[in-house]
């Protein structure tokens, strides 16, 4: 079997990785995350991830480019319900990817978090797989997610605050704005 393991960054694809490699399958990694913004963000995940797949001998595959323009343009007329675009935009360039380079299947480090919608995840992973006549291969990674981020401040990772989008950056500060300051609530 081989594996293309699309990756958000580091911190998520570490338990992924390590259970993959548990079961035998050394995955590549591959890098397209037209969503993450700002340029800033996108980049220090990236580099974070560069280094990261260095020091664990992964092959990693660095994809698309930045993409705020056709991100924006993709989820500006439903900006509420964004998240099935955007995992189009990343599962879709992956299984093509896949199925043009010899991988037998892709699977996404997305797939660890307890913060993604796991359903709709599942749904574009499957469209993609099947437009391009690649296997997706369904892991639920979630019950790693503590370990992993437990060790990626252990090894000093950039850990983010936010899915990437700049939309969901926002929607962050506006839960942050609805709990009461510590003095307010005494």
């Amino acid at each position: 079997m081989k594996v293309l393991l699309h990756i958000c960054c580091a911190p998520c694809s570490i338990m992924c990785i390590e259970t993959l490699r548990q079961e035998g399958i050394e995955p590549v990694g591959f890098w397209d995350n037209p969503n993450i913004h700002p340029f800033t963000e996108y980049r220090m995940r990236r580099n974070t991830l560069v280094d990261y797949a260095k020091s664990i001998g992964l092959e990693l595959v660095l994809h698309g480019e930045y993409g705020l323009r056709p991100f924006v343009q993709t989820v500006a007329d439903h900006i509420e319900s964004r998240c099935m675009d955007c995992y189009r935009m990343r599962f879709r360039p992956a299984a093509q990817y896949a199925a043009e380079n010899g991988f037998t299947h892709f699977t996404s480090t997305l797939f660890v978090s307890p913060y993604q919608n796991h359903d709709l995840m599942l749904q574009a992973a499957n469209e993609a797989a099947e437009e391009f006549g690649v296997a997706f291969l369904h892991r639920d990674f979630r019950p790693y997610f503590r370990e992993g981020q437990d060790k990626a401040r252990e090894l000093g990772l950039y850990m983010q605050k936010y899915c990437g989008c700049v939309f969901s950056e926002e929607d962050r500060y506006k839960k942050r704005k609805k709990k009461p300051k510590q003095e307010d609530a005494q």
